[in-house]
């Protein structure tokens, strides 16, 4: 499978694109004016504690105060100890305090974001610090050693296990060898052990300086970021069109992963690095909810609040055979495609999947394994549950950032974001009831009208002879006036 990375940077915008197989599959977003908080650590201070909720609001600096739950504040050893005895003891399970035990309104208290704000919510935090390395992540307030689930071969597990032990020795911090590390030597491992230790110094040092709001540790820039996580074996090039940018992505590659130097190209064509690829277009195809499939059918991707709907349809695909074999044709090409939008879109939390509905048993689990198998790349955590009866898969994809929708777009001014528009004739019943409230209310001989030239237009068209009764029953005249700038639901009424 051929895998490229592409960097994209203007002075206020930085994009990371990943492309397999001369398709779209992942596009990050930085921009100057608005970079994301995910993984800055910050010293904050408790601004509310909400017993009900579990959980307290802090001041950590941002626009709105972050909410940092009970379950993630790292408890005292010693009342862990004792609760992790009583846990025995009793053979149940551990409850998390009370967080009125755990903190106070006023005290100072050093968190990470784990969330972004989105929507009306404040940044989601944690007191479990972790600062990621190529092949590590750093757990200083656990003293535990653990090895990424996807690293599946026991003997590599076991390996990996022994080369970090011999390495920590006694050092009093956590790891997480990250899936990176899979076939990595024990210097490779040693240098990332060494980077961690002295970025911890630094960020032990800034926490004792900082003051409450001030950030004590930040995450790394797109680009870097993106090669942190992303650059492996598979990886066949990484073409920058910053020449600034390019001679920092040669330097952080050469430092943490010099095997790769000669993967990191610096792009200097005379037309857009987007555009070359078909970025650009693939960009705009995924703000749209209507995704074509080659068969015919397509999907359409509709997201709320709530959650995220994917609604699979046969469209114009008649198949050769029989309607069954139809269906289950454009159900295993629509679980690729899914697959591929919810990365590409950067769509989280609960998503629901309408599959058009199948008989045969043996088809719906070829439809669900073909699911799993296009979200084995994804770099986000996915859970897939069990088809239902209805034909709909119900699955989690771990949500840390903006939609890729939310991220480039805003609701629009004249329906709010609900995506439907009143009718000009409900329109114009709004305003004849609101005249008749206003004269009512208040003395006047005449009114003024104010709406949209579609609403205007419709009452003086069609609804001319409602306008002369309504007159008459009032005993006042009425005049209406378009407004260009008035969109369709908008509308005043004004006493003259």
């Amino acid at each position: 499978m051929s895998e490229e990375i592409l960097i994209n940077v203007t002075p206020r915008e930085t994009r990371v694109g990943v492309v397999e197989n001369g398709m779209l599959q992942e596009v990050h977003v930085e921009r100057a004016s608005r970079r994301g908080y995910v993984g800055n650590v910050y010293k904050g201070r408790v601004q509310r504690v909400m017993p009900g909720m579990q959980a307290v609001f802090v001041d950590i600096g941002l626009e709105r105060a972050a909410f940092l739950h009970a379950s993630d504040i790292v408890r005292p050893p010693v009342q862990a100890a004792a609760e992790g005895a009583e846990v025995a003891a009793t053979g149940g399970n551990g409850h998390t305090p009370s967080i009125s035990e755990l903190v106070h309104e006023g005290q100072e208290i050093v968190v990470q974001v784990v969330k972004d704000p989105i929507g009306t919510k404040g940044a989601r935090l944690s007191t479990h610090l972790s600062i990621p390395s190529r092949y590590l992540v750093l757990l200083p307030y656990a003293r535990t050693l653990g090895i990424s689930a996807r690293v599946e071969e026991e003997a590599e597990r076991q390996r990996l296990k022994e080369v970090l032990t011999s390495l920590i020795g006694e050092n009093p911090l956590g790891y997480i060898v990250r899936t990176n590390a899979e076939g990595q030597t024990a210097e490779s491992l040693a240098f990332d052990v060494t980077y961690l230790g002295k970025v911890w110094r630094v960020v032990q040092e800034n926490i004792v300086k900082a003051k409450v709001g001030e950030r004590v540790y930040e995450e790394l820039s797109l680009p870097l970021r993106s090669l942190r996580d992303m650059l492996n074996d598979d990886i066949e090039k990484v073409r920058v069109d910053s020449r600034e940018t390019f001679e920092k992505v040669v330097k952080f590659v050469h430092k943490f992963m010099p095997q790769l130097d000669d993967r990191i190209e610096h792009y200097s064509g005379e037309r857009p690095i987007f555009d070359l690829y078909g970025v650009e277009d693939e960009i705009q195809r995924a703000l749209k909810k209507e995704v074509p499939l080659k068969s015919g059918g397509y999907l359409i991707v509709d997201q709320t609040e709530a959650m995220t709907t994917i609604d699979v349809n046969t469209g114009g695909y008649v198949g050769t055979r029989n309607l069954e074999e139809t269906v289950y044709r454009t159900n295993l090409e629509a679980a690729q495609a899914a697959a591929r939008q919810l990365r590409l879109r950067n769509l989280g939390g609960i998503i629901i999947i309408d599959f058009i509905d199948m008989t045969d048993e043996e088809h719906r689990r070829q439809v669900l394994r073909m699911l799993e198998k296009g979200l084995l790349r994804d770099h986000a955590k996915t859970t897939v549950y069990p088809m239902s009866a209805l034909g709909l898969v119900e699955m989690t994809r771990k949500r840390t950032t903006e939609s890729l929708e939310r991220q480039l777009c805003e609701p629009c001014p004249a329906c709010s974001g609900r995506g439907t528009l009143k009718t000009a004739e409900t329109v114009t019943y709004e305003i004849f009831r609101e005249i008749t409230r206003a004269v009512r209310q208040f003395n006047t001989e005449k009114l003024l009208v104010m709406a949209s030239p579609n609403v205007v237009g419709r009452i003086l068209e069609e609804e001319s002879a409602a306008v002369a009764e309504l007159e008459e029953f009032i005993s006042k005249s009425i005049r209406f006036q378009a407004e260009e700038h008035y969109s369709q639901e908008q509308f005043d009424v004004v006493l003259l």
